[in-house]
């Protein structure tokens, strides 16, 4: 059956509170350039594999947080991790969740707990020498803060994309996601839209100090929580979904057709609201790999881009 593609294009958790309104106090916040990875649940890791290895050309190492998950690399400081299903009562949910590259995971620590957000009490040190910690966002979505190791993992150049450019997620509450993601993390507009030009419900917000971006998928009602009660798993596969970035979705189809990596796949490439081109893929489980390309090849609907795209 052909699935509607709506979009365009151990852990610790804790919790978010407001930021304390007045001057900034504590350490300044340390650089925040670029996507890390995105964690995503998988109900048979084999199949995954063969999607994420085979089909997207990744490269499968070691999951240093997390020994029965596994990272697949598309750059040495990008991935996908990819972790069993949590036991308990099934969910339709894939996100685990999402992180920030940071040159300095314990000052960014110290940051976000002088800004009002509860932190943990220390990073994580990884075995390779990274360093990370998590909180939680306003609707409760896991946030990932990751220092990469000195001497990070050699990954062949990927012909298909070496460029996490950007993660989206469901959201209900704008203004509420803005006092973390704007506020505290100094991220600012780069483009909005959706299926109609008037009501927009796909917002991205790009990193402070570089291109890549994050994309709200907004869903529900603002004092509504958690997955829709309608929603099906299809739909909150497309909307929770990660993005690699191409020069070219032409080349970048013409590489995963002669190479026979698009078996089950059901989308052709097409131009989003955003007037770029892309290619929509679906992992085993449902999550949406979006294959885009860096440049909008004419006006885009809604709003104009409000940031530089990203070069690579």
């Amino acid at each position: 059956m052909k699935r509607h593609i709506v979009g365009c294009c151990g852990i610790i958790l804790t919790a978010f509170a407001p930021a304390e309104s007045g001057p900034a106090k504590g350490p300044a916040r340390p650089p925040l350039a670029s996507v890390s990875h995105i964690a995503i649940y998988a109900n048979d890791p084999a199949k995954s594999e063969r999607f994420y290895v085979g089909d997207l050309g990744a490269v499968k190492l070691p999951d240093l947080e997390q020994p029965s998950g596994a990272r697949y690399y598309f750059a040495p400081t990008q991935f996908v991790e990819v972790l069993p299903l949590p036991p308990g009562e099934p969910s339709i949910n894939r996100l685990a969740h999402i992180a920030f590259s940071t040159p300095d995971a314990e000052t960014m620590r110290r940051y976000l707990e002088a800004q009002g957000i509860k932190v943990p009490r220390r990073s994580i040190a990884g075995a390779d020498g990274s360093r990370w910690f998590t909180v939680t966002d306003p609707e409760g979505l896991i946030v990932q803060f990751m220092q990469p190791p000195a001497n990070p993992p050699a990954v062949p150049v990927n012909l298909l994309s070496n460029h996490i450019m950007h993660v989206g997620f469901i959201v209900h509450n704008r203004p509420n996601k803005d006092r973390f993601y704007k506020e505290v993390l100094g991220l600012r507009p780069y483009w909005e839209g959706g299926m109609r030009d008037d009501h927009p419900t796909w917002i991205s917000l790009q990193l402070p100090d570089g291109r890549d971006w994050i994309e709200y998928m907004v869903v529900g009602t603002p004092d509504s929580k958690g997955i829709p009660t309608d929603m099906s798993a299809a739909n909150l596969g497309v909307l929770n979904h990660f993005a690699l970035g191409v020069a070219d979705v032409r080349t970048a189809y013409t590489l995963l057709w002669n190479g026979n990596r698009l078996q089950g796949q059901e989308q052709t490439p097409k131009i989003g609201r955003d007037a770029k081109w892309q290619l929509n893929l679906l992992d085993p489980d449902g999550t949406r790999a979006e294959v885009m390309e860096l440049h909008a090849i004419g006006k885009p609907c809604c709003s104009p881009f409000r940031a530089p795209d990203p070069e690579r």
